[in-house]
């Protein structure tokens, strides 16, 4: 039973560490297209609108 129980969590364990390196993967890679299209484009950041105030501001890094 006891193996049983350390199987399951180093099964656990790797799913959630994939898990994690896939999104860390998908946010570096959207983090590398971004900088890519500002630099072809010339700009200096992205602009967002604020939904609550209706200003444009610089996206924030972690956006």
């Amino acid at each position: 039973m006891a193996q049983l129980i350390t199987i399951l969590i180093l099964v656990f364990s790797a799913w959630w560490l994939y898990r994690r390196f896939v999104s860390d993967a998908r946010r570096l890679a959207e983090k590398s297209r971004r900088a890519e299209k500002e630099r072809q484009t010339g700009a200096v950041g992205t602009l967002v609108k604020d939904p609550v105030t209706g200003e444009y501001r610089l996206k924030r890094e972690e956006e």
